[in-house]
C-alpha cells in the first residue's frame, strides 16, 4: 500500500511507475495489492522514490507520513469499482456485436440476440447506477435518519 501511495502522491500511473523503475506493470500491480515485492524490486522502486529500501519494508501505521487515511483507501475503493463498472461496459460493448453476428449467421429469422442484450443492459445498468449512486433509496442519508429514529423511540 505504501508504493501506491507514494506513486499517487507524485500523479504517477502504474504505467509511469513501471517505465521508470524497469518492472513490469503486473509487477506493479501484484506489489500493490499486496504481494511482498523481491529484493531487486525493492531496491528499484526506492530509486525511483528516492527513499530507502527499509522504508518501503516498513508496515505503515498511523504514526508515519506513508499511512494510508480512512479517505484515502475509501478514495482507492471507490476508484475500484468505478473501474470495474467501465470494464463491465467495455465487455457489454464487445460480445453484444458478436452475440448479433452469430445470431444473423446462425438465425436470421428470429433476433434471439436482443434477449441477452437486454438482460445484461439491465445489470449493466443496475452495476452503474450502484457505483455512481444515482438513486439512493437505502444511501448513507437513509440510514442515519432510520438510527436517529431507532435512538429517539429509545430515549
Amino acid at each position: 500500500m505504501i508504493i501506491k501511495k507514494l506513486r499517487l502522491q507524485r500523479g504517477w500511473s502504474q504505467e509511469q511507475l513501471s517505465l521508470l523503475s524497469g518492472l513490469s506493470t503486473r509487477t506493479i500491480q501484484r506489489i500493490e495489492k499486496g504481494q511482498n515485492p523481491g529484493l531487486e524490486s525493492l531496491k528499484s522502486l526506492a530509486a525511483v522514490f528516492e527513499t530507502s529500501v527499509a522504508i518501503l519494508q516498513e508496515e505503515p501505521d498511523m504514526n508515519t507520513e506513508f499511512s494510508v487515511s480512512i479517505e484515502e483507501r475509501l478514495a482507492f475503493e471507490r476508484v475500484r469499482k468505478i473501474k470495474d463498472f467501465y470494464q463491465h461496459l467495455i465487455k457489454y460493448c464487445m460480445v453484444v456485436p458478436i452475440l448479433f453476428a452469430i445470431n444473423f449467421i446462425t438465425s436470421p429469422g428470429y433476433v434471439w440476440a436482443f434477449w441477452p442484450m437486454l438482460g445484461w443492459g439491465i445489470g449493466l445498468a443496475a452495476h452503474g447506477i450502484k457505483v455512481f449512486s444515482v438513486i439512493q433509496l437505502f444511501g448513507p442519508d437513509w440510514e442515519k435518519r432510520q438510527v436517529e429514529k431507532q435512538l429517539n423511540r429509545k430515549l
